[in-house]
């Protein structure tokens, strides 16, 4: 397992970039998948370092990410539904049909930017993440706040049910 852990504010600035040393030997690093070469790995931390600070720098705080659940998997670490903002599984971002879509689908969709598109780059992986937030957070929060069923939702932005309300 060749595993980074980026972390970045909500500008984009990166806060916390390491990778976690293989236990194992690692025959092929699938570079242009990965991201990782050999020489990232030398200066790589044990997984309980990595695993432990992570802890520590999510603890209290909202975690955005796409595809959370995998990461915190692969980390051995759990994390308030509450305080977590999954690009991945937010409603308003699926496609229509309900499925979750590719974050370089997104980026491309909702920021205008290519990612993805050579070797792969966690950071630029978690600012796109991030950005996403930030473009729907407005909604994304009230949507939270007022618990709104996501039947209601037909677009990005539109609470027919919120609307409703303000009306009256």
């Amino acid at each position: 397992m060749c595993l980074a852990i980026v972390q970045v504010n909500k500008w984009g600035n990166v806060v916390y970039d390491k990778h976690v040393r293989p236990q194992e030997f690692v025959k092929d690093f699938r570079t242009a998948v990965s991201g990782v070469r050999p020489r990232d790995l030398r200066k790589g931390e044990k997984l309980w370092t990595v695993q432990k600070e992570v802890a520590e720098l999510i603890k209290g705080h909202i975690l955005v990410g796409h595809a959370l659940r995998n990461d915190l998997k692969v980390l051995m670490l759990s994390h308030p539904k509450k305080h977590m903002r999954d690009t991945h599984s937010y409603k308003p971002l699926c496609n229509k049909v309900g499925r979750p879509r590719a974050l370089r689908h997104l980026a491309a969709l909702h920021l205008g930017c290519q990612i993805q598109e050579g070797e792969h780059n966690s950071v630029e992986d978690a600012r796109a993440a991030m950005f996403l937030y930030q473009r729907f957070k407005e909604e994304w929060e009230q949507n939270l706040r007022h618990r709104v069923n996501p039947a209601y939702v037909n677009t990005l932005g539109t609470l027919q049910s919120q609307k409703a309300s303000r009306q009256d």
